[in-house]
């Protein structure tokens, strides 16, 4: 990254000064970590000089930390896509600082997800198993993808990709969109693309319902029971946008009736999903730990936004900055 910056930028980075990775991308680190006195010390002298963060640094600034100890902070590069509810929790909407989302970086392993999900449950995995385990030879029918329809609210870069696979797979895509020109169809990978006050009547009409959409006032608890009893029997349902976004009380009945016929979960109302949730154990359920946008890849994409947005920086050119975030839309 420092042989690829443009002249003029100084870059701090001391690993000694972050949790230890958990994993490949892990941008969090090991919980319960804490510094040393020095490290501290350290810590708290890079974060007051530094003009440009790569992701927010932990801490509550009413508690002191966190960005409470960068004041002179104007651009925040972050590494993920849905920060919208950060920003407001850290009060930043009305903030002079320039905030870039990773949106689209996960566009690829997400809409992957999707279609492995649907796969899943469409092909019979789960049966496919129970049928090894018990040493069982019998034949059974699953069904294809082709012609059903995909219902895709949220339709924004990971959106489209999942409509680009659907397609591949020779599925209808309907988008839904808080933009639903017809003209943008193409450009999203869609068949149809409609608005949010006909979600229920979209719905209505999709074997797979994916959700993308990023949670705000808007789309907080939009798939509510009734949004849920329109959808067709055996549906499936895919969550890759925000747990808020679901009823989850409301889905768990209807997994439980089998009026939805199969959920994969990438979020959960609470995270980490609480250990008396009855989603664990429910047959028709794919519980997946926030982690279906996590692949190896990952740093590489983060590195060439950032990099991008850094020259454009550097050069006074703001408006070639890309994925800025719209802090009052919150995406």
């Amino acid at each position: 990254m420092r042989d690829s910056a443009p002249p003029g930028v100084r870059f701090v980075y001391e690993p000694d000064l972050l949790p230890p990775t958990r994993y490949t991308a892990d941008h969090k680190g090991q919980d319960g970590w804490t510094r040393t006195a020095e490290q501290q010390i350290r810590w708290v002298n890079a974060l007051n000089q530094a003009t440009i963060l790569w992701d927010f640094p932990a801490g509550d600034p009413v508690d002191g930390g966190g960005l409470e100890l960068a004041p002179n902070v104007k651009w925040v590069q972050t590494t993920s896509s849905g920060v919208g509810q950060l920003i407001s929790k850290l009060g930043l909407a009305e903030r002079n600082m320039t905030v870039t989302t990773a949106r689209g970086i996960h566009a690829i392993p997400l809409a992957e997800f999707v279609m492995m999900s649907l796969l899943v449950h469409r092909r019979g995995l789960f049966h496919l198993q129970s049928e090894q385990r018990a040493h069982r030879w019998t034949r059974y029918c699953g069904c294809d993808l082709r012609g059903q329809v995909m219902a895709i609210v949220g339709a924004g870069k990971v959106g489209t990709e999942i409509g680009r696979l659907a397609r591949a797979f020779g599925m209808e895509v309907i988008a839904v969109v808080r933009d639903a020109d017809p003209a943008r169809a193409d450009a999203l990978n869609a068949d149809e693309v409609c608005g949010p006050d006909v979600l229920a009547d979209v719905v209505a009409r999709a074997d797979c319902v994916t959700l993308c959409a990023p949670h705000t006032p808007e789309t907080e608890g939009m798939i509510n029971a009734e949004i849920l009893a329109r959808m067709k029997p055996d549906v499936t349902l895919v969550n890759i946008g925000r747990g808020a976004i679901v009823d989850e009380p409301a889905l768990i009945e209807a997994l439980r009736s089998g009026h939805v016929g199969f959920a994969a979960l990438d979020v959960a109302a609470t995270e980490p999903l609480p250990a008396e949730s009855p989603l664990w154990d429910m047959p028709n359920v794919l519980i997946s730990p926030h982690s279906a946008s996590t692949v190896t890849r990952e740093n590489e994409r983060l590195t060439d936004i950032f990099l991008h947005n850094l020259r454009a920086w550097m050069a006074g050119d703001t408006q070639a900055m890309m994925n800025v975030l719209d802090k009052k839309r919150m995406y």
